[in-house]
């Protein structure tokens, strides 16, 4: 049948696959009710390429619950592998990655190994065959039934949709938005996605009355009576599926049914009694019917099996899909069917098909255990499913789908007490298979939870099991200090360390020293860091635990860094190497962390740039952006580029830093995007401050983050007292020693500044005199914390950037007091001179209004120029507002802004909108100022957020009205 009303659509998917050819990797997600005609759009799609010459992978998901990790992904490497135009470069590719290689039914088993390192392999192995794909030729990924993916599915769409650059592949998911309630994993998923400027949404629609006539008369063969069509399409609700089904029913001369199950069972029971067995018991199996299973559960034989099988498919309910099996026309049948079950029914058919895959040969079907799994409990087999489950998540674990891990090791868990011998039955006792599933949140990227079921275990144990307390306390002490919790950290690993003898040294004793001295970095105690490291390398090296040597070696690296300057590059990557050999790459991340870090700290921008940039690397062929040094690493990165003045990069990263967090990692990747956009006055900091706040108060450093930037934000807009409160609170969040005190201080210093002068020059001596005591002891919080950081109490040397802010402080203590001078902020200018842009420039507008009033204007005019100039290079708007001002108030260079454009346009940013109100899009754009799409989409964001325009119509209209393009 020809396709009908689903044009625009198919256009709109078709020029996506366009710009892939052309090295533009792009996503598009594809929402849709179900039966609203989503797979014929595909289909469509999928054979227009193919005749173009494209490589089609298509996979789908399965309804089988959150528990078969990666199912679209084996699909698609299945069914691409026979097909005869893309398997002989498949398997080429597959043979040069073995781990992909397992995910096929006769795929190997290969090495075991920790969960991580499987995850890391397999997304780098996905990227680096899509690459070698689409080295060949254009590349098209179908992904279908998303609303159904596992966790680790809609990861590896997350990591490709973020990674994938300029290979020319397409990727497009296709799901089910009636689906999409409030809590569907995937609706946040889609909601941060389509915030990526690489990322688009179609939308299928239903019908409208005249594609409902053009869809029936296709249905029938014959144009229908006006009354029948405007009834199907009336009870329909443009949907093509149940037009066709209340169609069907019309024709078969029964009365329209009341609602869609009915007609969706009305169909089924067209079937004589044998093809319906097989319906039901294909209900049982899944979306996918295997059709080798399907044919033992339905108590056929084979020849009557045959026909009934022939009977469904000719009345196009299950539609034959490979040699192996068929799939249901709809996902609607399948659950018609399933939920007409009678209830003993539903159990014997699950019981029946869980006897077929316990009695499967081992290897013979991908992911057996996890259906083995799932159909038991639905049988009421709690033994069967209780082992099963523990082998699914080890298969889970293997192919490094943490999420799916954990459930797995979580229903094994919920099913210990009601089988008889668990710990024969899973080959591990219950605090083992505990830790399981603790290892598979942390490594998911929780370690909130991961702590809280560990303090629960180590309460729980056996006070006797010293080993297992000892091992449970390393653990609890590790993701401790991932999270801060510094002092409970040092005691717990230090109870660890005690339980254990020092003879003969085994891993554990060398894991917990290794942790113990980590946690003492950032203590009273960071003098010992040398001596418990020292004997962790050492009990690490007589038992090959290489991952507490490597953790170790990191450890002494930040100290003696941290406390004598030595250069620590070659003991961090030497660490790298360590880790990543012994398989484990969260050390491997720290280390590359600490690396980047420390250069950072030192003002040595080029070399932090490289080092992140090598970090990074790391996290996205692994996976891991959601670990927490996975994250601290892409945050640096950002931060590095943000320093450095490449702020259109900062906002190319920032892009991926969602609005509307759902997780405290992703609050703080969303309050680290308040840098750029406050500096750069964004429209957004108002709504990304306010959906921070629910997070706010068990999280201390967002608190510090959100807070401090809410602080300079409100000292742009020019409400001081606002921007107090938010000093305050954030303050209250930090620790007496912690250096982040130094920035926030001189923000307080700033808006008491600002109040102390505006009470004098109202004549209010009480007001200024209240400011500047506030000042005194702020300039004193600032100044004690310098010094403890001077004498390494407790975290060390200060870095560049702290000395920075430390003379940014002392200038504005002077301002409050209204004793400043341009030898202060000459100082200040200096002291960011590394590098840092943006503060030279902001620190520049001090000078220049201090140069001003000791009547030196002509080098105040030479400071406020060069500071506008770097405002307007950067797009910091509310600095170029404040330079304004400043050149209007003490006539510097005329009084105005030679050449600048309202609201802190950039040059860039003007050229941009004059092509924004000739009504061009991201793309045009992009070629014709040959910049990417991505960085115009940038662009255009800014520029409506200086604006204050909320589409690119208004911002064209705005430009035409201030005269800012011709015409």
């Amino acid at each position: 049948m020809e396709l009908i009303g689903r044009r625009a659509e198919l256009s709109e998917l078709l020029g996506a696959f366009d710009r892939a050819t052309t090295g533009h990797a792009v996503t598009v997600l594809v929402g849709g009710d179900a039966g609203i005609g989503k797979t014929r759009l595909i289909n469509e799609l999928t054979a227009t390429v193919r005749d173009r010459g494209g490589t089609v992978l298509t996979g789908q998901c399965a309804e089988l619950g959150d528990t078969i990790p990666y199912l679209p992904l084996t699909d698609a490497l299945w069914t691409a592998s026979r097909d005869p135009r893309t398997a002989p470069v498949l398997h080429t590719a597959l043979h040069d990655r073995p781990v992909l290689a397992r995910l096929l039914p006769d795929g190997e088993a290969g090495a075991d190994g920790p969960a991580e390192l499987a995850r890391q392999r397999l997304f780098g192995a996905v990227l680096g065959l899509l690459g070698e794909l689409a080295d060949d030729r254009p590349v098209l990924v179908v992904l279908e039934d998303l609303h159904w993916a596992d966790r680790s599915t809609r990861d590896l769409l997350v990591f490709l949709s973020r990674v994938l650059e300029h290979e020319r592949v397409c990727l497009v998911g296709t799901y089910r938005s009636d689906d999409l309630h409030r809590r569907h994993p995937l609706r946040l998923v889609v909601a941060e996605l389509t915030r990526l400027p690489e990322v688009t949404s179609v939308e299928v629609r239903p019908f409208g009355p005249a594609e409902t006539a053009d869809y029936t008369t296709a249905l029938a063969g014959a144009p229908l009576p006006a009354d029948v069509v405007a009834r199907v399409h009336e009870r329909s609700e443009g949907n093509p599926f149940y037009a066709a089904e209340l169609l069907a029913a019309a024709n078969a001369g029964d009365e329209l049914p009341a609602v869609l199950t009915d007609l969706l069972l009305s169909r089924i029971e067209q079937l004589p009694e044998p093809a319906q067995r097989v319906v039901r018991a294909a209900a049982v199996a899944g979306r996918r019917v295997d059709d080798t299973l399907v044919r033992t559960v339905s108590g056929l034989d084979e020849a009557e099996c045959e026909r009934a099988l022939r009977e469904i498919v000719s009345h196009r309910l299950l539609v034959p899909d490979g040699p192996g099996g068929y799939t249901f026309r709809h996902a609607l049948l399948r659950e018609a069917v399933y939920t007409d079950l009678l209830p003993g029914e539903r159990t014997r058919l699950h019981a029946a098909f869980a006897r077929l895959l316990a009695a499967a040969p081992p290897g013979g079907r991908s992911r057996a255990a996890a259906e083995l799994a799932h159909h038991s409990l639905a049988a009421h087999d709690l033994a069967t499913a209780f082992a099963a489950s523990v082998t699914a998540g080890r298969e889970a674990d293997r192919l490094g789908a943490p999420a799916e891990a954990c459930e797995h090791y979580d229903r094994a868990l919920s099913l210990w007490d009601a089988v008889g011998d668990p710990e024969a039955a899973a080959g591990l006792d219950r605090s083992r298979l505990a830790l399981r599933a603790v290892a598979a949140l942390a490594h998911g990227g929780d370690p909130h939870r991961a702590v809280g079921r560990l303090r629960r275990l180590l309460n729980d144990a056996d006070p006797a099991d010293l080993p297992l307390r000892a091992e449970l306390g390393e653990r609890l002490a590790y993701h401790l200090a991932d999270l801060s919790a510094e002092a409970e950290a040092r005691a717990t690993a230090r109870t660890a360390v005690d339980l254990l003898p020092a003879d003969p040294p085994t891993p554990q004793r060398a894991r917990a020293l290794s942790t113990y001295a980590r946690t003492l970095l950032w203590s009273d105690q960071h003098d010992e860091v040398p001596r418990w490291a020292e004997e962790a390398i050492a009990a690490a090296r007589a038992t090959g635990a290489g991952d507490a040597e490597a953790g170790a070696r990191v450890s002494l690296a930040i100290h003696r860094e941290s406390h004598t300057g030595a250069e620590p590059a070659t003991a961090f990557a030497a660490a790298v190497a360590l880790a990543r050999e012994a398989g484990d790459p969260q050390i491997a991340l720290r280390a590359a962390f600490h690396h980047a870090r420390t250069a950072f700290d030192r003002g040595d921008l080029p070399g932090a740039t490289k080092a992140a940039e090598e970090g990074v690397r790391l996290v996205l062929d692994g996976g891991l952006g959601q670990s927490t040094y996975g994250m601290f690493l892409r945050l640096l990165r950002y931060l590095i580029h943000y320093t450095s003045g490449e702020w259109d990069r900062t906002a190319e990263l920032a892009a991926g830093f969602g609005t509307r967090p759902r997780t405290r990692a992703e609050a703080t990747e969303s309050a680290y995007a308040l840098f750029l956009e406050v500096a750069r006055g964004a429209g957004t900091v108002t709504e990304r401050l306010h959906r921070l706040a629910a997070f706010r108060p068990a999280d201390a450093f967002n608190v510090y983050i959100a807070h401090g930037l809410a602080a300079e934000h409100a000292l742009w807009e020019g409400a001081v007292d606002a921007a107090i409160e938010h000093v305050t609170t954030a303050l209250d969040a930090l620790e007496p020693y912690d250096p982040g005190i130094l920035r926030i201080a001189a923000t307080g210093l700033w808006a008491q500044a600002d109040r102390a002068a505006g009470a004098r020059s109202a004549g209010d001596d009480a007001t200024a005199l209240e400011a500047v005591r506030a000042a005194d002891d702020l300039v004193r919080r600032a100044r004690e914390t310098a010094a403890d950081a001077a004498a390494g109490i407790p975290r060390g040397w200060l870095g560049v950037e702290g000395v920075a802010w430390l003379a940014r402080a002392e200038a504005e203590w002077h301002r409050a007091r209204g004793d400043d001078g341009p030898d202060l902020w000459r100082a200040v200018v200096d002291a960011f001179d590394y590098g840092f842009d943006y503060e030279v420039a902001r620190s520049r507008l001090r000078l220049a209004e201090s140069l001003a009033a000791h009547g030196d204007r002509a080098a105040a005019t030479a400071e406020w120029r060069r500071a506008l100039e770097t405002a307007e290079r950067l797009g910091a708007a509310p600095l170029a507002r404040a330079l304004d001002r400043l050149g209007r108030r003490a006539r510097l260079g005329g009084g105005g802004r030679p050449g600048a454009g309202p609201a802190g346009l950039t040059g860039r940013e003007r050229e941009v909108l004059r092509l924004v109100a000739a009504g061009r899009n991201n793309r045009e754009i992009a070629a014709a100022l040959v910049i990417s799409p991505k960085t115009a989409s940038v662009h255009v964001s800014n520029i409506l957020g200086k604006l204050g325009a909320a589409s690119r119509t208004q911002a064209a209209a705005i430009a035409h009205r201030e005269g800012l393009v011709d015409g």
